[in-house]
């Protein structure tokens, strides 16, 4: 069951103040192990292909998988092999991990630094250096990128939209990169374009982000490329939203953008295919939001893979207090930890620290139907029955009221004032069935 969705979306704070500080750099410490798991994406984890002893360098593939639906893995220092091991990563799974002592001489693999010409190249070349550098999606899911260019044949793509929204409150790492490093954002848009010759391309900003909608106006001179402004609500930067407010187009439950004839790709994402055709790198770094009341010096900060948030932390000067809360990830739709050692992987986008007056939680009471997470679920979905139905463990009735196309974008918890947790129930649910297909 779903009802007509009214897209009115919320607007929490936005707590945006670390866009006003450039983006920082760290190495990580030398003797520091930095540890890589082999799940860094959606689809087939990979697996070690080093052992325990191995001497590496900077960019050398430590995982992979045969299976096309998958990313490589690469060290993002030079250094040792210690250890193959099973750790927590920072969505909760656990998985294989390599672990490498850091050498601190940074000495680059000979598969780095060799930029190449995408022009001369076939379509299937230029997806399989991608796939090679290891580019997954930034925006936080980290589906393949590889994959998501190359649709099956009948799914025509008319529009590409670089995804530029940053809704989450926050999180600025992508407005800073827009700020910093727009030089590779145009580059990167053409290699989409090269892909995809008969389309155009939307770059997606929200409103709130003046500076770097004009700075990208004037760099971009080309007519298949253009500054969409959109209007500041979250969450805007969900796929569905995303290409409804650029295109009017609905993407159908359980469907992705390329049923509507377009391709969706963060930003930052752009950024790592000029990286990797113009530089030669593959993807070894997040530009990451790091903030909250408990944090000394927050800002955005370009992280390698591998470093553990407690070097992170360390690295940038260190807490103020000790925090009530740990969220990797965003406020909306990141996930809480209870230790900060564990490592930075692909899909890692903000790391927020809170005292105990920025994020204390009433305790839940019982639903009264105001209606309010209806009123503001942005895929149109009744949140309060679908709790039910979590709670209970009536699946039928979860995935005949489309449980399964829920964002999990926090939008019905935030507004619901029972505080009822409702997110987690929906969200705790749609894993166990997704696990167990």
């Amino acid at each position: 069951m779903r009802i007509a969705s009214m897209r009115r979306g919320i607007h929490p704070p936005e707590c945006k103040e670390t866009a006003l500080i450039p983006i920082k750099y760290f190495y990580p410490r030398n003797g520091a192990s930095m540890v890589y798991p082999m799940v860094q994406h959606i689809g087939a984890p990979c697996e070690p292909i080093v052992k325990v002893g191995d001497s590496v360098k900077v960019g050398q593939k430590v995982g992979d998988s045969e299976a096309y639906v998958s990313s490589p893995i690469h060290t993002t220092v030079s250094g040792t092999v210690t250890d193959i091991r099973t750790v927590i990563t920072p969505t909760g799974k656990r998985c294989a991990a390599v672990v490498i002592e850091n050498d601190g001489k940074y000495q680059d693999h000979p598969t780095c630094n060799q930029s190449i010409d995408y022009k001369t190249l076939p379509r299937e070349a230029i997806l399989a250096h991608i796939r090679e550098c290891g580019i997954v999606g930034m925006g936080g899911a980290g589906f393949p990128t590889h994959v998501k260019l190359n649709p099956p044949p009948g799914k025509d793509i008319d529009t590409v939209i670089v995804n530029a929204a940053e809704c989450e409150p926050y999180l600025t790492n992508d407005h800073r990169v827009m700020l910093e490093e727009p030089k590779r954002i145009i580059p990167g848009i053409e290699i989409l374009l090269h892909l995809f010759p008969e389309a155009r391309c939307i770059i997606a900003i929200e409103d709130n982000k003046r500076d770097a909608i004009e700075l990208l106006r004037k760099m971009t001179d080309s007519p298949k490329i253009t500054v969409v402004p959109m209007k500041t609500k979250y969450p805007q930067g969900a796929e569905k939203q995303l290409v409804h407010t650029c295109l009017k187009r609905e993407i159908p439950g359980g469907g992705l953008p390329m049923d509507v004839k377009c391709i969706v790709q963060n930003v930052d994402t752009v950024i790592s295919l000029h990286r990797a055709f113009f530089r030669g790198r593959p993807l070894m770094r997040k530009i990451m939001t790091i903030a909250g009341g408990a944090v000394r010096n927050p800002g955005n900060y370009k992280v390698r893979f591998g470093m553990s948030y407690r070097d992170i932390i360390e690295a940038i000067g260190g807490l103020l207090c000790e925090p009530y809360k740990v969220i990797i990830g965003g406020p909306m739709m990141g996930v809480s930890h209870y230790t900060l050692d564990i490592p930075v992987i692909k899909t890692s986008s903000a790391f927020l620290l809170f005292t105990e007056k920025e994020c204390k939680v009433p305790p839940e009471r019982d639903c009264f139907r105001c209606g309010k997470c209806v009123e503001h679920c942005p895929v149109g979905l009744m949140p309060l029955e679908l709790d039910k139905f979590a709670v209970a463990d009536q699946i039928e009735r979860f995935t005949a009221f489309n449980g399964m196309d829920c964002i999990e974008c926090g939008c019905c918890a935030y507004v619901c004032p029972a505080k009822r947790h409702l997110t987690q129930s929906i969200s705790t649910v749609r894993r166990e069935l997704l696990q167990n297909r």
